[in-house]
């Protein structure tokens, strides 16, 4: 037996806003790890946030040789309802045709986009991690073996590409992280890693995470609105748009507690927009509910520390313990990973313990990021599925 399954997958959100923000004439290529194989793919492309249709001109898959270089000779291109380009109207996601196609079980393949003429680069996530990595190209480099070095540059941000699906074995699964820029960062990758370390793997990990986004609230202003969708705006698409999943790890909340400033300071980011821990759990809550209705069981992942963070003071710190608490005992999710419990300083647990310390306070070192992994991991493997 088979069925489709997401081997790979980022969320969509919004590319910051920069004079240079269209594109002609340019190709994109992103590298994609694949857990597992099969014999037949589809990919997922979204211009969800986009405010004008884009056009993709041409989409190749192929086999990677390297980051730049791909296998031509087993190359195939990606058609959609038989043509060759697809528009994509804003606010609109599209998949491909299913296009026959060989993945090797923990091979590499590359997908390369051709954006022909001026294309809103709007609909887009920026991530890192030891597999997240693109490029982008001048001209059509779609059926190019390896992208020209002189006129090729490297890029974290993945646009309109959000997913690639293989028919594979039906005991094969895909497990969801949802979040923010904590997520978007490297441990899904490592987490990815050590699921594909497994001789019996049978899990890929998807990221569906964005930087800057609340499970509450949202900006509408041009300075902040890269910042991405608040939950409800988000959640149920892009867990619903994943592939034989059934696991979503949930790990947000913490801009909720550390954006609001008071418009004293900045004039985008009142005081009013500071939630109760009520409401947070409330949010959750919907999370809870909304992946139960698709099937998904769901891990709740604590909050991090954030002493020393710029807008750090103790009624935050409360309200990332109290919310924490609630977390752990009382959230009503399938299980709790307490990432905070293993990253925090024993001498202030309000910190980060020394070398799990990025350096600003928030966000984590690439140490506490495989940290993350490992107990994500032994969490998702628990249960039999």
């Amino acid at each position: 037996m088979s069925k489709w399954v997401t081997v790979w997958g980022n969320a969509t959100s919004v590319a910051d806003r920069r004079p240079e923000n269209y594109a002609k004439n340019l190709t994109l290529r992103y590298p994609v790890k694949c857990a597992f194989g099969g014999n037949c793919v589809r990919l997922h492309f979204s211009n969800f946030c986009g405010t004008e249709p884009v056009t993709l001109s041409q989409v190749t898959v192929a086999p990677a040789i390297s980051d730049r270089e791909i296998n031509l000779k087993d190359a195939a291109l990606v058609t959609f309802g038989g043509s060759e380009s697809v528009t994509i109207g804003a606010g609109e996601e599209v998949f491909s045709d299913e296009i026959s196609f060989r993945v090797k079980p923990l091979g590499s393949v590359s997908v390369s986009i051709y954006l022909n003429d001026f294309t809103l680069m709007r609909s887009a996530v920026v991530i890192t991690g030891p597999l997240s990595k693109g490029f982008y190209s001048v001209g059509n480099q779609t059926l190019s073996s390896v992208l020209p070095l002189e006129q090729t540059r490297t890029t974290q941000t993945y646009y309109f590409f959000t997913g690639l699906d293989i028919l594979t074995d039906d005991n094969n699964r895909a497990v969801i992280l949802y979040g923010d820029s904590i997520t978007a960062q490297s441990w899904a990758d490592y987490l990815a890693l050590k699921c594909m370390d497994d001789p019996y793997n049978q899990t890929s990990i998807v990221r569906r995470a964005a930087s800057g986004t609340r499970i509450l609230r949202e900006y509408s202003c041009l300075t902040y609105e890269s910042y991405g969708l608040c939950g409800k705006n988000r959640f149920e698409r892009e867990i619903s748009t994943v592939s034989g999943a059934d696991t979503v790890i949930i790990q947000q909340g913490i801009n909720d507690i550390i954006h609001p400033v008071g418009t004293d300071i900045n004039p985008f980011r009142p005081m009013s927009d500071l939630p109760t821990v009520e409401e947070l759990e409330q949010g959750f809550n919907y999370y809870i509910q909304t992946a139960e209705k698709h099937n998904l069981k769901v891990f709740a992942g604590t909050l991090l520390p954030i002493f020393g963070w710029r807008t750090y003071a103790p009624f935050r710190e409360d309200m990332k313990n109290a919310f924490n608490d609630w977390l752990r005992k009382k959230c009503g999710a399938d299980g709790c990973i307490d990432f905070d419990k293993a990253l925090r300083s024993n001498k202030n647990r309000a910190a980060f313990a020394d070398k799990f310390d990025s350096g600003d306070h928030l966000h984590p070192s690439e140490e506490a990021y495989k940290v993350m992994a490992q107990l994500a991991f032994e969490n998702i493997t628990k249960l039999s599925f």
